[in-house]
């Protein structure tokens, strides 16, 4: 975390994972908390498949600016993400990582890796799970830069003109994510 209170998340997969959404919620919930926040997406022109990213800054003040050059944790849904992105966290980050995207990565040993098989997680559950929540619900369990109560009413409130159903699937995927017991740091 920066000393001026600033927090700054970067998440980042390939189009269709729910990167934007991810990065949506947690902007909402950091309002919800009365924070100041921004969001900055960034994607590729393919409609699934190609590169998306976005930049989420969290903050007790004023933000200057919602570009940085420095992560203090990042959220890696897919390979080239990490291969792209993981070089932007500080030292000492916390990288929360698609652990079934990530082989035969050659990960940083300077930073936190959270290590999750997630894509694996959501395609053989008995439930609908969704990658990018569970994804959501592990950084808030590790890292705590935001409540748990302030993401689940993001959440409702995102998801409140949609069906019913997303919303479900977005609450059991967010308690699945934020209550995975099983951790490795690589180092």
């Amino acid at each position: 975390m920066n000393s001026d209170g600033e927090k700054h998340i970067i998440i980042a997969g390939f189009g269709g994972q729910g990167v934007l959404f991810l990065g949506t919620t947690l902007a909402e919930a950091a309002i919800i908390e009365g924070k100041n926040t921004t969001w900055m997406p960034s994607y590729g022109a393919e409609m699934r498949g190609g590169s998306a990213n976005c930049f989420v800054v969290i903050s007790d003040n004023e933000i200057p600016s919602p570009i940085f050059d420095e992560a203090d944790y990042g959220v890696f849904l897919s390979k080239a993400a990490i291969n792209r992105f993981e070089n932007t966290m500080k030292q000492n980050g916390t990288a929360i990582i698609n652990s079934s995207m990530a082989k035969d990565c050659k990960l940083r040993n300077d930073l936190n890796h959270i290590m999750e098989p997630l894509s694996d997680i959501s395609a053989h559950s008995s439930e609908k799970m969704l990658l990018n929540i569970m994804a959501l619900g592990l950084l808030i369990k590790k890292t705590k830069i935001l409540t748990k109560e302030s993401v689940i009413q993001a959440l409702e409130k995102i998801s409140s003109g949609k069906k019913q159903e997303f919303l479900k699937f977005n609450l059991n995927s967010f308690e699945a994510g934020y209550n995975l017991i099983r951790e490795k740091a690589i180092y």
